[in-house]
């Protein structure tokens, strides 16, 4: 597969075709300016990740998310006084446009849910970056990002596509802290594949419950109480978690059934 798939793209915008075949992307073009405030144009910014995506995987559903990562900006630019340009909410609506996107090319299902996931979580591992972030921030992005963090990472890193050298490297210098909180946390809770450690028999034991919702809402609170760094991930503190709580869980169940 090519290594800079944007000049394609690029033909397709000269010629006048893009808008007609990928009108959300087509839509990404014009840099907007006011009061001296500015913002990347987002169509150049778009083709510049996807060919720095493409320089490290030939995966066709990575490339294609860095293609549509951003395809909610033109919809959601707002500009505000004193402050500039904001994308507010881009990621949520970017991840549904994703997804009719794709049905609208037909492509298969698979790569619309892996594309659709990655928008709506691209912002997710710079913001916990900042000093300070808890591991429970952290958790939540394993546990949500699952099988495709990595890929997640990936993105973000071809995301950053300032021309400024000291704002690169800040920037990476953030990811490579971000992956290294990351792997911290992997290490110490084991979240590859993350699921309460009491079974849900055991709660239907413990609870005198049969097979229902009720089970899974408990085993829930058991796994919040872990991400949120309530309690430890072991056994040991799940089942007390369990035995000391599970009266007010049932409570909590039976008012909001």
């Amino acid at each position: 597969m090519p290594k800079n798939p944007s000049r394609g793209f690029v033909l397709l915008q000269k010629c006048g075709l893009l808008e007609l075949i990928l009108p959300e992307i087509a839509a990404m073009a014009g840099v907007d300016q006011r009061n001296g405030y500015h913002h990347k144009d987002v169509f150049w910014h778009t083709l510049q990740v996807l060919d720095n995506i493409s320089e490290i995987s030939d995966d066709f559903a990575l490339r294609f998310t860095a293609l549509v990562h951003d395809i909610a900006k033109p919809p959601t630019k707002k500009y505000i006084p004193r402050k500039g340009w904001t994308f507010h909410g881009h990621e949520e609506l970017g991840a549904r446009m994703v997804l009719d996107f794709c049905r609208r090319l037909r492509l298969p299902t698979k790569v619309g849910e892996y594309a659709a996931h990655l928008t709506r979580l691209h912002l997710r591992p710079i913001a916990i970056a900042s000093e300070g972030v808890t591991d429970s921030a952290v958790r939540r992005l394993i546990v949500e990002a699952g099988d495709h963090l990595d890929d997640l990472i990936k993105l973000c890193r071809a995301d950053i596509t300032s021309k400024n050298i000291r704002k690169v490297q800040e920037y990476m210098a953030n990811f490579d802290r971000v992956v290294q909180l990351i792997e911290q946390v992997r290490e110490k809770d084991r979240l590859r594949a993350f699921q309460s450690p009491v079974r849900g028999d055991e709660i239907m034991r413990i609870c005198h419950l049969a097979p229902g919702p009720a089970v899974g809402y408990i085993k829930r609170a058991i796994e919040e109480a872990i991400l949120s760094g309530q309690i430890p991930n072991t056994y040991d503190a799940a089942h007390k978690f369990l035995l000391d709580n599970y009266t007010s869980l049932l409570a909590e169940y039976a008012r909001e059934s």
